[in-house]
């Protein structure tokens, strides 16, 4: 058994799970943050650092705590079909419906979309995405070399090409700080702490741990302790990295709005500092930094896909899968950015509840003794609530009035749950039914054991 490993060895792991995290979402959202938040950049910093930092830890950590061998068994604890239903809506949700297009348009958005004309747009998006998308096939039909591919090669040149930007920024600021935008003038923290959501970090991080438990156990540690131990360490260098970035680029967009004015999205913040400091260099270096940045996290999603439906699906190879979510990200990624984005609100605001209280649940597990009961329950009492969330952002999303079976209970819920017009009135349920199930839980194990 081999319990201790060299740093290089957790920081090879560590900037292997940064870069699988870090992604499109990932430089957009933070930039957003900063241009919006002005001089209360810092407070809506420290929100989207919780939930797009912590959380991310929590799901890697949750994982490993488990003991589990993949998400499936884990949520097989509240039921083996709910298990089946949930895996798979999370792995399609982060892989080839929305997260992983997302990947190639952002990058050509960014990186591409500004060298060329309107009228070739859809053309140049059709041949970038083929490009970009044959090139994560061919990374993931040889997932055995992950961890030398991405944490060796990609994850460090992404690191060094965004900290020269940042440190430029931070050294000779665009401009000054400018007053902060509606939502962020009164409630700072709270918008940031919601905005993190988008990076869709924290449902990938119970992807994304399997892949570092494995990366670990590979290395030769066999106890689940020092496995636990590991990825603490690693996890903590993977976010380590994050949050400093985070931190960089949005206070790259604090200081941008009093030159470039404010942006609908993160995306033009980013090569507008690009070409002011460094010119088209500037621009052809965000280029290379958002296509690696983005490489990297659609590798690890086509991989992880492909692995988990060949468990559902043996008699489908691996390779094929892998050749099949490649084409279908692809097909996705050429009806655009803003046509993925309005579709994945809905289902993240549906899954994200769920994912949240399966790793509370999983952390709480040893005091209620496992108990289906309390498993069932509590996600049940969530689900009930997440499915309007998701109900509700979709007929925003398209523009639509509430189907009238939805609205009395809409208002229901906005009349008794707390937080619920902040899009957290699961929380407050979920803890209760935890509270109450995991008491009448032990009563029932003591009975048993009384008994026998």
């Amino acid at each position: 058994m081999k319990g201790k490993l060299s740093f290089s060895s957790y920081a090879v792991i560590g900037v292997m799970l940064f870069a699988l995290f870090f992604g499109a979402g990932n430089l957009i959202f933070p930039a957003n943050l900063g241009q919006n938040a002005g001089t209360n950049v810092w407070s809506a910093t420290f929100g989207f650092l919780i939930t797009g930092v912590g959380l991310p830890l929590l799901g890697i950590i949750a994982m490993s705590f488990s003991g589990s061998r993949n998400l499936q068994e884990l949520s097989s604890r509240v039921h083996p079909v709910y298990a089946v239903f949930f895996t798979s809506l999370l792995y399609l949700t982060i892989g080839p419906f929305f997260a992983s297009p997302r990947t190639g348009t952002v990058a050509f958005e960014i990186g591409i979309s500004p060298f060329v004309s309107e009228s070739s747009q859809q053309i140049a998006l059709f041949i970038f995405t083929l490009v970009f998308f044959a090139i994560v096939l061919l990374f993931s039909l040889k997932p055995a070399k992950l961890v030398d591919n991405i944490g060796k090669f990609l994850a460090p040149g992404l690191v060094v090409l965004l900290a020269v930007l940042l440190i430029t920024a931070i050294v000779n600021p665009i401009g000054a700080m400018e007053a902060p935008q509606e939502a962020y003038s009164s409630g700072a923290f709270i918008t940031g702490f919601l905005e993190g959501y988008n990076t869709m970090d924290a449902l990938a991080s119970l992807v994304f741990g399997i892949i570092v438990i494995n990366a670990i156990r590979s290395l030769g540690v066999t106890s689940n302790a020092d496995v636990l131990r590991i990825t603490v360490k690693a996890g903590s260098i993977a976010i380590l990295l994050l949050g400093m970035i985070y931190v960089g680029i949005a206070y790259l967009g604090a200081t941008s709005t009093q030159v470039f004015g404010i942006f609908e999205n993160g995306g033009p913040v980013l090569s507008n500092a690009a070409s002011h400091y460094f010119g088209t260099f500037g621009s052809i270096l965000l280029a290379v930094t958002i296509t690696l940045a983005c490489l990297t996290t659609a590798i690890g999603l086509t991989t992880a896909n492909a692995e988990y439906f060949h468990t559902l699906f043996p008699k489908i190879s691996y390779k094929a899968l892998v050749v099949f979510f490649a084409t279908l990200t692809f097909v996705i990624a050429n009806f655009g950015l803003t046509n993925i984005i309005t579709y994945s609100v809905p289902v993240l605001m549906f899954l994200y509840p769920l994912a949240i209280v399966l790793m509370l649940l999983t952390f709480l597990s040893p005091l209620f003794n496992h108990a289906r009961l309390v498993y069932a329950a509590t996600i049940t009492a969530t689900f009930l609530i997440s499915i309007f969330d998701g109900l509700k952002s979709l007929c925003q999303s398209l523009g639509i009035e509430y189907f009238g079976w939805m609205q009395p209970i809409v208002n229901f819920y906005e009349q008794s749950l707390p937080l619920y017009n902040q899009g957290l009135g699961w929380l407050l349920p979920a803890v209760a039914v935890i509270a109450v199930t995991g008491v009448i839980s032990r009563f029932q194990k003591a009975a048993e054991l009384h008994a026998s």
